[in-house]
């Protein structure tokens, strides 16, 4: 399944790294965005590459519904990657990538403190990067004539519709983006509010990032 058949989906940020010790053990976590898998496996080749010397590189990637992998790198069978992989989908997120970087403090922690471990790890990286939302948007294309502006500019801004700046030429035309589905809405409001006088038509469709409510 790929990103274009989700309406809707969570992932995390851009990029989120952060560090924990646990009995001594340095965790280094980091969490990334991705948008295939070929993405997923150069950023887990990245780390390892840059952590060479680290005791452990273990990672997660969940791409798609379908696309998913993990490695435990060395540790214990099943006491990383999994745990890993189990906070990312705990958190229901897609196109997410996490690599959980360990240089080994001299302590042993047991495969219940392993599992733990990593999944502290894993939740920390999601937290430094943050979540977002993406919604599949369409666009609105409005041509309008300038005696409208005002009550448009008003009405606009009060929607809550995500809105591009407006291109003034012999006409207004302002591209507004809406929720897929819930353009029918915002194409009545806007026929009401320039009294049927607005030109309509439909535009790209892409996702975009909204606020998590």
């Amino acid at each position: 399944m790929n990103e274009m058949e989700h309406e809707s989906y969570l992932t995390v940020g851009d990029y989120g790294e952060t560090e924990i010790v646990i009995q001594k053990s340095r965790f280094i976590c980091r969490a990334k965005q991705v948008m295939s898998e070929e993405e997923a496996v150069q950023f887990v080749q990245e780390i390892s590459k840059q952590h060479w010397d680290a005791t452990h590189n273990c990672y997660a990637y969940l791409v798609t519904d379908t696309v998913q992998k993990s490695s435990d790198d060395g540790e214990p069978a099943g006491t990383a990657g999994r745990p890993i992989l189990e906070v990312i989908h705990a958190k229901n997120l897609l196109y997410t990538a996490i690599v959980v970087t360990r240089y080994f403090g001299g302590i042993k922690l047991g495969a219940g403190g392993l599992v733990r471990a990593y999944s502290q790890g894993a939740a920390a990286a999601v937290e430094a990067a943050g979540i977002i939302q993406r919604i599949m948007h369409q666009e609105v294309l409005l041509t309008f004539d300038y005696n409208f502006m005002g009550k448009m500019e008003y009405e606009l801004h009060r929607s809550g519709y995500l809105l591009d700046s407006p291109q003034f030429a012999e006409v207004v035309r302002w591209p507004v983006w809406t929720p897929l589905g819930e353009e029918g809405m915002l194409m009545e409001q806007v026929m009401n509010w320039t009294n049927g006088q607005a030109k309509i038509e439909s535009g790209r469709k892409e996702y975009k990032e909204v606020p998590l409510k």
